[in-house]
Order: structure tokens, then C-alpha cells, then sequence
């Protein structure tokens, strides 16, 4: 059974899914691969985990660092699971780019160089929008390529952390 809840956020519609334990999803209503983690029967429920994750989006959208992760429970390729990993340690605030997400996973494997069109694939099917930071990845010349929930989105959320223009680090 998945759990799931709704959330009104400055941007429209949210809705986050959860196994009971753990966030399993969360989408901005109606985008790309919305409610792709989620399968069969579903209930709206509050449960503690959702409450936490909405503590979180609160925090996010007042425009401050929520400082926290809440549990998270993701079903995916190892290579998803290495990028989206990574995504977790983009700072609030930062921007960083496919290619250098590309090239850290590389060294990471001991490979010479790897896919930055690889990564992007992986990032759009990031099942957890906003909390796995998936907003703070751009193109190599700072450009707001792709975003599974729109790239108006993209721009509100990376002004919202104080990033005007998009210049990377990592």
C-alpha cells in the first residue's frame, strides 16, 4: 500500500508518496514521470514521515535550508541511485552541472570520463523532487536545461535559494 499526501506550494500542487516508513515520492502535480514510484492501492493519509516531509517543504519554501533530510526509500538502477546520491550533497544555494556530476561518478569508478547525457537521463527520473535537489543541476554554460516539473519551476526554486545566475561548483 502506498501512502500519499498533498501539498500546496507557491508553485502549485505537490503530492508526496510514501511506503509508511519512508518519503517514496514527491512531484509537482502533473509532471514528467509523476507518480512513477508509485504502485497500486493508495490511501491519503498524514503519517509522521509526510508530516516531516511538509515540515520540510514549509522550511524549503519560506526560503531557508530545511537542514534536515527526511527518510528516504528510492527503487532504482545503481547508476540512478550513484546520481542521485550525489544530488544529495549539492549544497542549498549551489548549482552544479551534468558534466560535473558526469565526471565526479567517473572517479568514482575509475573510468576516464562518463556520459553528462547519461546523468541528465537519471536526474529527470529523480522520484523525489526538491529534497533529492535534482532543480540544482544546469547545463555547462550555466543554462536551466530540463526539469521534469517545467523550467519556470526551475527558475523560481534556484531564486528562491538566492542563485541568480547560475554559476557551478562542486
Amino acid at each position: 500500500m502506498d501512502y500519499t499526501w498533498h501539498y500546496d506550494s507557491p508553485l502549485g500542487g505537490i503530492t508526496l508518496a510514501s511506503d509508511g516508513e519512508a518519503l517514496t515520492g514527491l512531484w509537482f502535480d502533473g509532471q514528467k514521470h509523476f507518480n512513477a514510484a508509485l504502485h497500486g492501492a493508495q490511501e491519503e493519509k498524514p503519517l509522521p514521515i509526510l508530516e516531516e516531509a511538509v515540515k520540510w517543504l514549509d522550511l524549503y519554501f519560506s526560503g531557508k535550508d530545511p537542514g534536515f533530510t527526511p527518510k528516504l526509500s528510492i527503487s532504482a538502477t545503481p547508476f540512478q541511485e550513484a546520481v542521485w546520491e550525489i544530488l544529495l550533497t549539492i549544497p542549498f544555494g549551489q548549482v552544479v552541472t551534468y558534466g560535473e556530476i558526469a565526471a565526479r561518478l567517473a572517479g568514482k569508478r575509475g573510468l576516464d570520463r562518463m556520459s553528462a547525457r547519461a546523468v541528465g537521463g537519471a536526474v529527470g527520473r529523480n522520484p523525489i523532487s526538491l529534497i533529492i535537489p535534482c532543480h540544482r543541476v544546469v547545463g555547462s554554460n550555466g543554462s536551466l536545461t530540463g526539469y521534469a516539473g517545467g523550467v519556470d519551476k526551475k527558475r523560481f526554486l534556484l531564486s528562491l535559494e538566492g542563485i541568480k545566475n547560475a554559476s557551478c561548483s562542486m
